[in-house]
C-alpha cells in the first residue's frame, strides 16, 4: 500500500477570477514526529520477523496490501493474495530503508510451488566461509517453503524447488496449521519453530507447536518434529536465547472457555523457557497484550525479539496506520518497544506497547550514499519498486525510490552535520513532471533552508540526473527535511534514487 494525501483543485469565489490554489499540504498519518512507531506509514507491513546483520537490523513482514471492491472502495483483509515479502532495514530504530518486496510465492515469484507467502523468518548462517542468508515463509497454512540469498535483500532463488515443511514431514502430520516459522541458528545446529491452530475440543492444550533440526545445508530437516507442549497455543512461533535460556514465544488462542489465573488470556504473546533449544519446556507468563488494549484496535498479535546494540527488542504489529487512515480492519504496521529482563530470574518484564517507541541509536551519517526511500518520518510521501530494464537504471538488481510530490516531505531524524557542516549535496533524481524544487530544510518542514535543487522539467520519462547544490549553516546535529516545492500548476513529482552530502574540505 502506498498512500499519500489526494491533492484537490482550488476553489474560486463569485464572480471572480483567482489563479488556482495550491494543493492541499500532505500531513503525515499513523507515524506521527517524534514517535518511533509504526516503524512506517506509506505502506503496512505485518508479521514481523527481525535479522541482524553487520549492526543492521532487517525486518522481513507480510505484505498487507489494501483490497477494492469494483467502486474502489477499500475492504477488509482477507490475506488471500498476498504472495510478497517486504523489507525494510535500520542502524538506528527510527530511520528506515525500504527494500521493497521479495517476489515469493505465485507465478511471478521464486517460488512458483506456493500460492501465498506468510510470516516470514529469516536467518544469516556462513556455509563454506560465504554469508549465506535463508528466508522461510508459509505457503498458506499447508506448509513452509525456503529460499536463499547471498546478502539480506536478496536476490532470492528457490534452492528446492518445493517446500521444505509438508504434511509429509515427520511430527508433524496432525498440526493444523503448517505455518509461522521461526529459527535458531547456534555454532553446531540450527533449528526451525513453526505451527499453530486449535483442534477442535483441545483449547487448553492445542499441542500444534513444533520443533525439528535443520539440516546443515539450512534447505533440509533431519529427524523428526518434537512437540512444544505451549498452553492455549495459536500461531506465531519466536525463539531467542538469552544468557543460557532458551525462550519460546507465541500467540496465545482466542478460544472462550475458561481459564486459570496463571493461563495465557486470549490473544496475547505468551513464553516458555527451557534450558534446551528443543525442550523440555516450562510454561512462564504473558509478556504483551494484545493490541487491542493499547491502541483500541484487536486482531491478532504476531512478534519477534532481537538483539540489537547491546539491547534487546520485541517487533510486533498493531493496526495503527489502518486506523489512522479510516478505512477497514485487517491491515497491520510493525512496531518496535523495549524488553527487559529479571536480573536475578531470567524472566520477561511485562512490555507496553506505544506509539513513542525506542529511542533513536545513534546520530545519522549524512556523508555516506544514503538511499532516497530512507525514511524517519514522511508525508505525502510512497515508495516505488523500479526494475533495471523498465525504468533506466545503471543497476541490474531493482532499486527502490521515494516519490515526492508537491509539498511533501521526508523526515530524517537526527543527523549530525559535524561542527563545520556540508558544503554541498547532491541527489540522483527523475522528474515526473514539471520544474520543481527540493528544498533542505533543518528541524521543520518550514524550518530553515540550508540547500535547494533546482530541478527542471523533462519529456522523457524516467531520466535520472544527478543534481546538485551548496550548502550553508548546517552545523551540528538535525532532523533534516527534504521537501518538493511544486511549480506553479502544481503537477510535479520527483522520484528520489540516492542523495548524500558532501563534506567541508
Amino acid at each position: 500500500m502506498n498512500h499519500h494525501v489526494t491533492p484537490h483543485a482550488g476553489k474560486q469565489k463569485e464572480g471572480t477570477v483567482e489563479p488556482a490554489q495550491p494543493e492541499l499540504q500532505p500531513k503525515e498519518i499513523g507515524k506521527l514526529r517524534p514517535n518511533a512507531n509504526p516503524l512506517m506509514a506509506h505502506k503496512f507491513g505485518a508479521d514481523p520477523y527481525a535479522l541482524v546483520f553487520n549492526n543492521r537490523v532487517y525486518i522481513y513482514m507480510t505484505s498487507d496490501k489494501l483490497e477494492y471492491d469494483s467502486d474502489g472502495i477499500p475492504q477488509k483483509n482477507s490475506y488471500s493474495s498476498i504472495n510478497r515479502i517486504t523489507v525494510i532495514s535500520s542502524e538506528d530504530l527510527i530511520n528506515w530503508t525500504d527494500h521493497g518486496e521479495i517476489r515469493v510465492a505465485g507465478s511471478q515469484g521464486a517460488a512458483t510451488w506456493a500460492s501465498q507467502s506468510w510470516a516470514p523468518a529469516a536467518a544469516h548462517r556462513k556455509l563454506d566461509g560465504q554469508d549465506c542468508f535463508f528466508l522461510y515463509f508459509a505457503n498458506n497454512a499447508s506448509g513452509i517453503g525456503v529460499l536463499s540469498a547471498p546478502t539480506p535483500v536478496g536476490p532470492w532463488t528457490d534452492p528446492i524447488g518445493k517446500a521444505l515443511v509438508t504434511r509429509e514431514t515427520p511430527g508433524v502430520e496432525d498440526v493444523t496449521w503448517l505455518f509461522d516459522p521461526a529459527v535458531l541458528v547456534e555454532d553446531h545446529q540450527a533449528y526451525l519453530y513453526f505451527g499453530g491452530g486449535v483442534p477442535e475440543g483441545k483449547s487448553e492444550r492445542p499441542d500444534t507447536a513444533r520443533v525439528m533440526r535443520l539440516g546443515d545445508d539450512m534447505i533440509s530437516v533431519t529427524g523428526k518434529a518434537k512437540v512444544i507442549p505451549a498452553p492455549f497455543m495459536f500461531e506465531d512461533s519466536g525463539i531467542h536465547k538469552h544468557q543460557h535460556i532458551y525462550y519460546y514465544t507465541y500467540c496465545s488462542n482466542f478460544h472462550e472457555v475458561d481459564r486459570a489465573e496463571s493461563d495465557p488470556p486470549p490473544g496475547e504473546i505468551a513464553y516458555m523457557t527451557s534450558t534446551q533449544p528443543m525442550g523440555p519446556w516450562t510454561y512462564q507468563s504473558t509478556i504483551l497484550q494484545n493490541p487491542g488494549h493499547f491502541f483500541g484496535i484487536g486482531g491478532n498479535n504476531h512478534h519477534a525479539i532481537f538483539q540489537l546494540a547491546d539491547q534487546w527488542y520485541i517487533a510486533y504489529h498493531a493496526q495503527t496506520l489502518c486506523q489512522a487512515m479510516d478505512i477497514p480492519e485487517g491491515y497491520r504496521s510493525t512496531h518496535i518497544n523495549r524488553i527487559e529482563y529479571e536480573e536475578t530470574t531470567g524472566r520477561l518484564k511485562a512490555i507496553q506497547a506505544d506509539y513513542q517507541g525506542v529511542s533513536q541509536l545513534h546520530s545519522f551519517d549524512p556523508y555516506q550514499a544514503i538511499s532516497g526511500a530512507t525514511i524517519g518520518w514522511s508525508a505525502g510521501v510512497n515508495t516505488l519498486q523500479l526494475t533495471s530494464a523498465d525504468h533506466g537504471l545503471t543497476s541490474a538488481s531493482d532499486v527502490v525510490v521515494s516519490k515526492l510530490h508537491g509539498g511533501s516531505w521526508i523526515a530524517i531524524s537526527n543527523v549530525n552535520f559535524g561542527e563545520d557542516g556540508a558544503s554541498g549535496f547532491t541527489a540522483l533524481l527523475s522528474n515526473q513532471g514539471e520544474a520543481a524544487t527540493l528544498e533542505l530544510r533543518l528541524d521543520r518542514e518550514d524550518g530553515p533552508i540550508v540547500g535547494k535543487v533546482a530541478i527542471p522539467s523533462t519529456s522523457e520519462a524516467y531520466q535520472w540526473n544527478e543534481q546538485s547544490t551548496a550548502i550553508a549553516g548546517s552545523q551540528g546535529t538535525h532532523d533534516l527535511y527534504i521537501v518538493l516545492q511544486a511549480s506553479s500548476d502544481h503537477t510535479s513529482a520527483v522520484l528520489l534514487q540516492e542523495w548524500k552530502f558532501e563534506r567541508v574540505k
